[in-house]
């Protein structure tokens, strides 16, 4: 299988966007809001109205993440970006919270939040590619480091609890555990030595 082509979720691909998430948004009509909104929000607004916070927040300067096509096709999507561009990833009961000491609103602090893949890609190595791109993108925008909070274990590698990520493919990618604070979803991280290419 050809690697994938990786492009930035500008407004040009919001078509590949919905097409990738489908007409009920993916995992319950979330159109990828989860760290965006407060639960009280998220449940007063319909599939359609997620979708919208997703389009504005496609329109920003700074794309919220990275779509993976196959042969024109998309098939994967990867959140990355500021912590302070996902506050619900920084909430203060949440295994992604920043360690003591850092602030969630520090721009050179990155998080990659969430994953949705095709059904029919899930389990074929397109989230190493995702992790792999993600690395690439925050380094080249200003970040200093990177943070995620997979999952270790799931009981299936197409197992929708893995939106966060798998363990492993944030191993292999050079990620390494900074914290532990619920059994089974390490908060790991990647820094990066210096900022080229960073945005003013």
């Amino acid at each position: 299988m050809p690697s994938p082509e990786i492009r930035a979720a500008t407004p040009e691909n919001w078509s590949a966007f919905e097409e990738l998430f489908g007409p009920k948004g993916a995992c319950y009509g979330c159109w990828c809001t989860y760290f965006l909104l407060s639960p009280k929000q998220r449940q007063a607004m319909s599939a359609d109205e997620k979708r919208e916070v997703m389009r504005v927040d496609m329109a920003k300067d700074l794309p919220p993440g990275l779509i993976a096509f196959e042969n024109g096709v998309p098939v994967g999507w990867v959140r990355v970006g500021p912590r302070a561009d996902v506050p619900r990833w920084n909430g203060e009961r949440t295994c992604s919270r920043p360690l003591d000491g850092e602030n969630s609103s520090d721009r050179a602090s990155w998080a990659v939040s969430c994953f949705f893949i095709r059904s029919n890609r899930r389990g074929s190595g397109l989230t190493h590619a995702l992790v792999a791109a993600a690395i690439e993108f925050a380094r080249s925008n200003g970040a200093e480091r990177l943070d995620a909070a997979p999952i270790r274990k799931a009981k299936q590698s197409k197992s929708v609890g893995l939106f966060v990520g798998p363990f492993n493919a944030f191993e292999k990618a050079g990620f390494a555990v900074i914290a532990e604070r619920k059994e089974g979803r390490p908060l790991m991280r990647i820094e990066f030595a210096g900022r080229p290419d960073a945005r003013d």
